[in-house]
């Protein structure tokens, strides 16, 4: 048991399905045991806040093949982090995907459309998420405790678990400022029961965003002193640098020496360390492996958390072809994803341990999406240990997918020092990322030098760092490559060539149920 806080009683707890419309993100459970029943002591209150992290993990209340939280989706699809991980990886030239279910070849092709089903349950999901961190932070206000007669060390306790939630909620909201822009608005303040948001816009929503962050900075656990898997000061620190790195994307105004300042929080950090083998961090056993360098990871665990999205999508949709699923501690492979041959192209060096691409019978030509053997297998995420195990199920695996961790604040340092932040140190930024070279060769001999150390050098380089981790989308946006530029890669814009297409597609459409349901919004542009 990784986390005995997100594996807790989630049983005990029914949540209302969530519909695509907005006009009821507040409303309470109405069926079996619920949430409000739970609120009398420390250990209610910690069943209740799994519920929250959960939403980022499961599906629902009842196992993989149950009811799901999300309506109008097969439940297999409608989990966070693969619906998440589709939008950012699946639009560029990190995956492919070669099934035909629904629109999902729609994100490459970049012709995706308001009435989309994985763009709606993608926004259901981080508002399904939002709502439940809304009535864990309302139901664990001071005055709520006090009610209650909660006081002492289980008053504190809960405190921390109300910071927990705003960061929780804080995430979610990053992802909708990201993906969709201007978007409908709610929080603990908000009268439960049905009403129409009103639409926040972008440059608002950033700086409520970065409010609450830095609010709960004194109220979270000090970094690396809470349960693995759950949000501490650090986290916040990581969320902070990664929103002000990309703050001018969403507001118009640059923010990299706000970006320098919150990775300098986490790196000064004792206890944060690279991992020795880059490898081992996205294994069944990255819990250890991976434990000095994540900083906040979604857990998954085949025995105690079964999901047909996650991990467990990770670890066997790039699986097919010539290759053996039990090598990759698998039943059976799914036989979906690949990368293009642009990709390939960012990590040439077999000396480098990033490169963990299965060719054989494999084409890097994608002449036919569909067909698997068109375009290298990814075999970065595994269901196997670091000693050659496998993990504690075949099916639904253990490995934990990192949210952010210190690699990604080395990188964000970097990039922020070279675009000019203030605060930054270009020997420090080159020390930062000759450590992740060095890892990945294991010696000096990948490491580069000050001359070579740039803006688009360093874009590649978190390509071939974090690639597969969910950031690819945000990173080519950020650097005027997602929609326009001189870089194609295959099949972008539904040509085998690749094309630019409109730069209104750096953002995802709200869905039209929303639209139709709450008259507060309007679209984005362009759709």
């Amino acid at each position: 048991m990784r986390n005995t806080l997100t594996w807790l009683g989630l049983s005990m707890i029914t949540v209302v399905t969530f519909v695509a419309c907005t006009k009821d993100l507040d409303r309470k459970p109405k069926y079996g045991n619920t949430a409000a029943s739970l609120y009398v002591n420390l250990d209610g209150y910690r069943q209740v806040l799994a519920k929250v992290y959960s939403g980022l993990t499961l599906t629902g209340n009842s196992g993989p093949d149950g009811q799901g939280d999300i309506a109008g989706i097969d439940e297999g699809f409608s989990s966070y982090i693969r619906q998440y991980w589709s939008a950012q990886e699946l639009t560029t030239d990190e995956a492919v995907i070669g099934w035909n279910d629904a629109t999902i070849k729609d994100f490459h092709n970049m012709s995706w459309s308001p009435a989309d089903v994985f763009i709606r349950a993608l926004y259901s999901r981080i508002y399904f998420q939002i709502t439940l961190a809304n009535e864990f932070i309302r139901e664990s206000a001071p005055s709520k405790l006090a009610e209650r007669n909660l006081s002492g060390a289980d008053a504190t306790e809960i405190g921390y678990m109300r910071a927990e939630a705003r960061f929780l909620r804080a995430l979610s909201y990053y992802h909708a400022l990201d993906l969709f822009g201007s978007v409908p608005f709610v929080t603990e303040n908000d009268n439960v029961g049905a009403f129409l948001p009103a639409q926040i816009s972008r440059t608002n929503l950033f700086n409520y965003i970065e409010s609450e962050l830095k609010a709960i900075e004194t109220e979270l656990k000090d970094a690396r002193a809470n349960e693995y898997g759950r949000a501490d000061k650090a986290a916040a620190w990581a969320l902070l640098s990664r929103l002000y790195l990309n703050a001018e994307v969403y507001t118009g105004t640059a923010k990299f020496g706000d970006c320098i300042t919150y990775c300098n929080k986490v790196t000064a950090v004792t206890g944060y360390t690279l991992a020795g083998n880059y490898r081992n961090l996205f294994l069944a056993d990255n819990n250890t492996t991976g434990a000095g360098e994540f900083i906040f990871a979604v857990n998954f665990d085949g025995t105690k958390s079964r999901t047909w999205g996650g991990t467990t999508f990770l670890c066997h949709a790039p699986v097919g072809g010539s290759m053996q699923a039990s090598d990759h501690g698998l039943d059976f492979g799914w036989g979906g994803i690949r990368t293009t041959k642009e990709f390939v192209a960012k990590l040439p060096d077999v000396l480098d341990s990033r490169r963990n691409f299965y060719t054989n019978g494999q084409n890097l030509e994608i002449n036919d999406i569909s067909e698997f053997s068109n375009g290298y297998a990814v075999i970065k995420f595994r269901n196997k240990t670091s000693t050659g195990g496998n993990g504690s199920n075949p099916t639904w695996v253990d490995t934990d997918f990192p949210m952010f961790r210190l690699a990604e604040v080395y990188l964000n340092y970097a990039e922020a020092t070279l675009r000019g932040g203030a605060g930054g140190n270009t020997t420090t930024a080159l020390n930062y990322v000759n450590a992740l070279r060095t890892r990945a060769y294991g010696n000096t001999s990948g490491n580069i030098n000050s001359a070579q150390m740039t803006v688009p050098y360093l874009l590649d380089e978190r390509a071939r760092e974090l690639y597969w981790e969910a950031v690819r989308r945000t990173d080519l946006i950020r650097y005027g490559q997602f929609t326009e530029g001189t870089y194609l890669w295959a099949w972008k814009g539904g040509i085998q060539a690749g094309r630019s297409v409109a730069n209104t597609r750096k953002l995802f459409p709200i869905p039209s149920a929303d639209l139709v349901a709450n008259p507060n919004l309007d679209q984005n542009p362009g759709y």
